[in-house]
C-alpha cells in the first residue's frame, strides 16, 4: 500500500505536471526547430511572439465571456484560440516582410538575423506589455480538475489523492494532435516535402523549382500557430504574464538544442528531457521517501536538490552540457 502511495505522489507531483510541462515545451521548441532548420537563424523573439498570440487568445476570451458564450466544462479560451492564431500568423508574416525579408535577400550572416531578432523581440514585448499590462492575468474557466483528490482517495481508498487538472489534459491531448498534423503534413503534402527540401539543400531545392518565398511564408504561419497554442496551453496550465514568456526562451532553446536543432523529433524529445530535469531536480522528495522508507529512515528535511526558483538553472545547465559534448544534439540536429 504504501508503494502505491508513493507512486501517486510521485505521478501527482512529478509525472502528470513534467508531462503537461514537457508538451508545452516540444510545441514551442519545435516553433524554434522549424525556423533554425529552414530559415537558418535562431529566433530569440519567439517566446514574445508566444505573449502576443496568448495575448490575442485572451482578449477574445474576455470578450465571449463578456457575451457569455462559454465552452462548457472546457476553458473557453479552445474558442478563442483560432484568433490568437491568425493574429500571430499575421504578426510573424509582417515582421518577416517588413524586416527579415531585407536582411535574407542581402544573404546576411545568421548572426545578423538573431541581432535582428532581438529587436523584434523588444518591440513584441513592449507591445504585449503595453497593450495587456505587465502583470498575472488568469482566463482559465470551466471544468478545473478531471480527476479531484478527494475522489481518488474515496475511490481507492489510499491516502494520497491524485488531482489532475483540466488544462494538463487538454495540454497532452491537443500536443498529440497538433504533432501528428504537423508530421503529416512535413511527410505527406506536397509543401511539407518542399519545406523538408529547402532545409536539407537550400541550393538544389531553388534548382528543382521550389518557390523559396513560398517555403518561408509557410514556415511562419506554421510557427504562428506552434507558438500559440504553446502558449495558451501554458498559460491555461499557470498563468499569462510577459515577462514568463521570455523566461521560457532558456528552456524551450535547451530542448530545440538537446535533441538536435533543426530536427522536428529532437525538439519533442528534448521537450520533455528540459521539462522532466526541471521537475525532478526541484521537486521535494520527502513525501515520497517517506512512504518508501522505514520510519527510522524518514528523512527530516525536504529533500530537495535545488529551489524552484532556479528551476532554469537546470535547463541551462544541460545547455551547456549537451553544447560541450554533444552539439548536435540526442538526434544529430545541425551543429550550433
Amino acid at each position: 500500500m504504501d508503494l502505491l502511495n508513493a507512486f501517486v505522489a510521485l505521478a501527482n507531483f512529478v509525472l502528470v505536471p513534467a508531462i503537461s510541462y514537457g508538451s508545452q515545451l516540444a510545441l514551442g521548441a519545435l516553433g524554434i526547430t522549424l525556423v533554425y532548420g529552414i530559415l537558418r537563424f535562431s529566433n530569440f523573439a519567439h517566446g514574445d511572439v508566444m505573449a502576443f498570440g496568448t495575448m490575442v487568445t485572451i482578449l477574445v476570451t474576455w470578450w465571449f465571456q463578456d457575451m457569455g458564450v462559454s465552452f462548457g466544462p472546457l476553458p473557453t479560451a479552445l474558442l478563442a484560440l483560432p484568433f490568437g492564431i491568425v493574429a500571430t500568423m499575421a504578426l510573424l508574416v509582417g515582421t518577416d516582410r517588413l524586416v527579415y525579408r531585407f536582411y535574407r535577400r542581402k544573404k546576411a550572416a545568421p548572426i545578423i538575423l538573431v541581432m535582428v531578432s532581438l529587436g523584434v523581440m523588444f518591440i513584441m514585448n513592449g507591445l504585449v506589455r503595453f497593450i495587456i499590462g505587465p502583470d498575472d492575468q488568469r482566463f482559465a474557466d470551466g471544468l478545473r480538475f478531471l480527476i479531484k483528490a478527494r475522489d481518488f482517495k474515496a475511490m481507492t481508498g489510499l491516502r494520497e489523492g491524485l488531482a489532475i487538472k483540466t488544462s494538463a489534459g487538454i495540454t497532452v491531448v491537443t500536443a498529440i494532435i497538433v504533432v501528428a498534423a504537423l508530421f503529416w503534413f512535413l511527410n505527406r503534402t506536397r509543401t511539407g516535402k518542399s519545406m523538408r527540401a529547402f532545409s536539407d539543400n537550400e541550393d538544389l531545392a531553388l534548382l528543382s523549382g521550389i518557390n523559396p518565398e513560398r517555403v518561408v511564408l509557410y514556415t511562419w504561419m506554421i510557427v504562428g500557430a506552434l507558438s500559440t497554442i504553446a502558449g495558451v496551453l501554458y498559460g491555461l496550465d499557470k498563468s499569462f504574464k510577459p515577462f514568463t514568456y521570455f523566461q521560457l526562451l532558456l528552456p524551450m532553446f535547451a530542448a530545440a538544442i538537446v535533441g538536435g536543432l533543426g530536427n522536428p523529433v529532437g525538439a519533442i524529445a528534448g521537450g520533455f528531457v528540459i521539462a522532466f530535469s526541471e521537475v525532478t531536480v526541484t521537486y521535494a522528495w520527502k513525501k515520497v521517501l517517506v512512504y518508501l522508507l522505514p520510519d527510522s529512515l524518514e528523512p527530516d528535511g525536504l529533500v530537495q536538490l535545488m529551489s524552484t526558483d532556479y528551476k532554469f538553472a537546470v535547463s541551462f545547465a544541460i545547455l551547456i552540457i549537451v553544447l560541450l559534448f554533444r552539439p548536435t544534439g540526442l538526434f544529430k540536429g545541425k551543429a550550433v
